[in-house]
């Protein structure tokens, strides 16, 4: 099991490389000791697994990963699948903490990172082919949307695969790792109620993510329990220009408005372009939460927020993942982080 990596002698000449067969020699070992020892079987003595490391090093062995999957039928290798336009993975500072932290996860294995990226409006066949090949030995799933059938597809696959996000259909076993999103709604409420604010709307996320129909409900909740009415609700797109888009509607539907959730810190700093354009400020006349904790750009009105832990979250799923791999286990728990209110300057208390 070598590849081509011939060695060179001292005048710089190649000459033919390594073979198994070499190395179980020079560590005098059996060609099948020697094979279970560089593909990290379990039944090999210590006394074996170090003379076969140390010929690895004095041969200049380099193991075949082509061959060595065809006996193991693993890829080392993940794949992160994020249904999202790139404009947006791009920009958008909780993806790069998801990415971080699953690299994280894998940081000391011999695991690779695929990223595979589409569209919500895109045919996933094209992916879903691709997991189901082979190619990779498990799946990440972020920024899941009702329509584009993760939940299904990947179920039935049989793929080792962890949602970051709760997914829709949560009876096809699919194990999940998310924050409280409902409880962050309902904190929102009930801060900007506490503030003194009177009359309230709120920014969701895109309605077909679990994410923003969760905050969503805990938001009307935290409103039943102030003793406020509901208030106007537009939907955004967890992006600056549709949070700001969002807040025109939402200011010229209601004059009134004195406090704003936006599910995401992205649409609340598009907001905040939209309150100050239209002669109001943040947050003398609009309080002002967001949601994530992910923006913290000098310069810019420190914003209240719902923090949620994303890279934390995405080096629990990355962990997970490697934990199903070696060893599937139906039926976890999911695991929810709780939500987190953090107040700075865009909500402060209204006086008088």
């Amino acid at each position: 099991m070598s590849e081509p990596s011939p060695r060179v002698d001292r005048e710089g000449r190649a000459g033919p490389s390594p073979t198994l067969e070499d190395l179980a020699r020079a560590a005098g070992v059996s060609r099948s000791t020697a094979s279970r020892a560089i593909n990290g079987g379990s039944r090999v003595s210590v006394a074996a697994q170090t003379a076969v490391d140390a010929a690895v090093i004095s041969l200049g062995y380099t193991p075949n990963r082509a061959a060595r999957s065809l006996v193991t039928r693993r890829t080392s290798s993940i794949a992160l699948v994020i249904n999202e336009p790139n404009a947006r993975v791009m920009a958008d500072p909780f993806f790069a903490a998801v990415i971080t932290g699953i690299t994280e996860a894998i940081r000391d294995t011999e695991m690779q990172l695929v990223l595979l990226m589409s569209r919500p409006d895109d045919d996933p066949s094209r992916t879903v082919r691709y997991l189901r090949g082979g190619h990779v030995d498990g799946a990440i799933v972020v920024s899941h949307h009702k329509a584009d059938g993760w939940t299904e597809k990947l179920a039935d696959s049989g793929l080792p695969t962890v949602f970051i996000g709760r997914p829709w259909d949560t009876g096809l076993g699919i194990h999940y790792i998310d924050v409280d999103n409902f409880e962050g709604g309902r904190l929102a409420a009930l801060h900007l109620a506490a503030a003194g604010r009177k009359h309230l709307g709120t920014i969701t996320g895109p309605m077909d993510m679990t994410a923003a129909a969760d905050r969503l409900a805990g938001w009307h909740t935290g409103l039943r329990e102030a003793g406020l009415p509901p208030g106007p609700v537009i939907e955004g797109d967890f992006t600056p220009a549709g949070g700001m888009e969002a807040a025109e509607r939402l200011l010229a539907e209601d004059s009134r408005v004195d406090g704003i959730f936006a599910a995401s810190d992205l649409m609340a700093r598009g907001a905040i372009t939209a309150i100050q354009a239209a002669g109001r400020s943040v947050p003398a006349d609009i309080a002002l939460v967001g949601f994530d904790d992910h923006l913290a750009a000098p310069g810019e009105l420190p914003l209240t927020t719902i923090s949620q832990p994303t890279s934390e979250m995405a080096t629990q799923a990355g962990r997970l993942l490697l934990a199903d791999i070696e060893n599937p286990t139906p039926g976890r728990d999911p695991v929810i982080h709780p939500a987190r209110l953090v107040i700075r300057a865009s909500s402060q208390r209204q006086e008088g």
